[in-house]
């Protein structure tokens, strides 16, 4: 890849609103159906309005032969688990639990990928952006990611932390305002640290990063 390069990203706002489609879609849709559900009919109404959203979404996207985006599928991963461990134990609590401790999984895995070729993190960039190859291999792209991992390991770390906390002193209504508006807050403030600090190293090695289609 020449030394002097100049790539064009998606307008900031366009990056926004597809971040806001897969929060709606993986989370927020869910966790409303949950919450729904369980007024209306009772937990176990919950438990399968949540998982059904999540794995129709799956379907469609399979039968419209679109890409399935990573965040969907752990999402809808670790879904299927709690969902089994809500139905067995009957246990709201065990049941937020769950996503509460895998901001820890997922910590681990960000910090477990860096050895491997491209981080984890990566893989989830694309969801929201597909680079180009030859920029996704650059060295010092790479670079950039695995300090990425570190940043957002931390996140995930203080969600769990936090979110865990709240779980032990909240009801469930408090809890999914709270943990949900709280977690997203933290997020969207390291998405805009990432970007900024993404754009700030590669300038650096010659490469522009420009918001938006070339002119």
């Amino acid at each position: 890849m020449p030394q002097h390069l100049t790539v064009h990203l998606p307008a900031f706002g366009s990056l926004l609103r597809q971040g806001a489609k897969h929060l709606l879609e993986s989370t927020i849709v869910p966790l409303g159906l949950f919450y729904l559900l369980l007024t209306l009919v009772g937990f176990d109404g919950g438990l399968i309005a949540a998982l059904s959203w999540s794995l129709l979404a799956l379907v469609r996207r399979a039968v419209l032969r679109q890409p399935v985006p990573a965040v969907l599928l752990l999402t809808t991963g670790l879904l299927v688990a709690r969902t089994v461990l809500g139905l067995m134990t009957g246990s709201i609590f065990l049941y937020f639990l769950q996503p509460t401790l895998q901001n820890f999984l997922i910590a681990f895995i960000l910090v477990g990928s860096l050895p491997f070729g491209r981080p984890f993190i990566a893989k989830l960039a694309d969801d929201f952006c597909a680079f180009p190859a030859a920029f996704s291999e650059h060295p010092r792209v790479v670079y950039v990611f695995r300090r990425l991992s570190l940043l957002w390991a931390l996140v995930f770390l203080t969600n769990g932390v936090t979110t865990l906390w709240i779980l032990a002193k909240a009801s469930v209504g408090n809890f999914l305002m709270v943990s949900t508006a709280g977690s997203w807050s933290v997020i969207g403030a390291a998405i805009v640290v990432s970007l900024l600090w993404f754009r700030k190293t590669l300038r650096g090695e010659g490469i522009a990063v420009r918001m938006g289609a070339p002119a």
